[in-house]
Formats: structure tokens, sequence, C-alpha cells
């Protein structure tokens, strides 16, 4: 009787994504990367092992490699950041769930896309928020800020607050801040610490003005140092000279002491010689 041998072929594994495609337009570089907005959002979010913040190439399944977004800014929490390594980009097959914040920022060659054909596409991938920012002040989207939140499997338009013609801001559950539309600047701001996420110039002057103070901080615990230990210098001083005059003072007051022993035992000695002798002792 022979065994026959059954040849078992390995799971074929699929290819990862392609890299993004070379962008014509500046609009990244300049409201994203330059004023370091990716990388004051990392820093805000931390943990680099679960969470992907920035241009990451989004789809359903690395089998169909054509039905992808790259959107300009992406953020996803809780998420597999070691495959997203290996898949190069964000597979939603692979991952526990859709990204929480997609946005896009307005070009020339992309805006009517970003506000029609991409807003379908994110709904239909489970984006929780889509975000669109136009510098141009609503020439290439539809407006110079939206938002929207996905209910239902249908994007719902977010509030978005106009407090003059050069500050607007709607609220983003998904990040737990304020995207901030500022004088042609995406901007975000964070309400817990009410401050906004600095850019690199403000991070830049900040880590000018803390070097400046570390120093005038160093500089004034020197001079302290210094006069703490002119200062004990002086009272050592004082307690030797103050030791001293008490030494001295010890030492007279003994000289004194025995001197007076001295005169009263010579006292004693001479009245002893002027008794007559049969006087009384």
């Amino acid at each position: 009787m022979t065994t026959q041998t059954i040849l078992i072929e390995p799971a074929r594994r699929l290819a990862p994504y392609p890299d993004p495609p070379h962008r014509d337009d500046m609009q990244n570089l300049i409201y994203l990367d330059w004023r370091a907005t990716v990388a004051a959002l990392r820093a805000r979010f931390g943990n680099h092992d679960t969470t992907l913040v920035g241009e990451v190439r989004l789809g359903p399944s690395l089998s169909v490699p054509k039905d992808t977004r790259v959107p300009d800014l992406m953020v996803a929490f809780n998420c597999d950041v070691a495959q997203a390594k290996d898949d190069n980009g964000y597979s939603l097959e692979n991952q526990p769930h859709p990204p929480q914040f997609v946005l896009e920022v307005a070009s020339n060659s992309t805006g009517v896309v970003d506000y029609t054909e991409k807003r379908v596409d994110y709904a239909r991938y489970g984006v929780s928020e889509y975000w669109r920012f136009d510098p141009t002040r609503g020439e290439y989207h539809d407006d110079s800020l939206a938002g929207d939140r996905l209910v239902g499997g249908v994007y719902e338009p977010i509030a978005i607050d106009w407090t003059d013609a050069e500050h607007g801001r709607g609220y983003s559950a998904a990040l737990g801040l304020y995207v901030c539309w500022e004088r042609e600047e995406l901007r975000f701001y964070d309400p817990l610490l009410r401050r906004y996420l600095r850019t690199l110039t403000e991070s830049e002057a900040r880590g000018d003005a803390e070097a400046a103070r570390a120093d005038a901080e160093s500089h004034a615990r020197q001079r302290e140092a210094d006069a703490r230990r002119q200062a004990e210098a002086q009272a050592a001083a004082e307690s030797e000279a103050r030791r001293q005059a008490d030494d001295a003072r010890r030492q007279a007051e003994s000289r004194a002491d025995a001197e007076a022993a001295r005169a009263a035992e010579l006292e004693a000695r001479l009245a002893d010689l002027q008794r007559p002798d049969d006087a009384p002792a």
C-alpha cells in the first residue's frame, strides 16, 4: 500500500497598496506640513503604536486597490499601526474599525471631487467625520470650512460657527478639538487646555522663550547659590569670631580667677607671718 503525498498550497498573501501618487499641488505642504499641523496632532494624541495620523491610503480591501482614497489628513485611533505599515495603507478588512477623522485640503485639481465623490466614498468606508478646508474661501470647495458626521451610514453637516469673515470653527467630537478656519489658515483648538495646537513657528518661538526663561532661572539660581554661600561664609566667620571672643573671655576670666586665688593665698600667708606667736590662729 502506498501513501499519496498531498501538497497544500500556502494562502496567497495580497500585495500591499501602491504608494500614493505624486501630488502636483502644494496644499498639503503649505497647510499641513510646513506649519507642523500633523506633527502637532501626533504629539497631541500620543501613542504611535495604536494611533495613525497623516496622509494614508484608505480602502475596503487590498484585493481591490483601485477602490481607495488618499486623504490629506487621516486620524485613526486604537488601530493596528504595524498592520497598516505592512499594507502600505489602511485596509478596512485588516483593521478593527474605520478611521474616526478625515480631512481634505482644497486644491484646483481636486476641489469638486472632495465634496462630491470623496464624500460618498468616505461615508461608504464608514469614516466617522469628514472635514473639508478651503483657504480660498470656497472657490474650490462648497464652503471655506465644512464638516460631516456619519449618522446611520449618512453624512449630516456639522455646524460651523463664524464669528466674523476671518474666524470660523466647528467641533470635532472624534478629535475632541475645534477645527478652525482663521485668516485662510487651518488651526485646531483644544477646549480643555483653552489653546490652539501650536504651529512650528509658535513651537520654535515657545522653545526660544523657554530657553531664555531657563537661562534666566539658571542665572537666578546661581546668584541665589552664590548669595547663600556668601551668607553662610559670613555666618561661619561671625560664629568663629564669637567663639574666639568667648574663648578669650573665658581665658581672661580664668586668669583673673587664678590671680585672685593667688592674691588671697599670699594675703593669708602674709597674715600668718604678721600674727604673734601667742595669738590664736
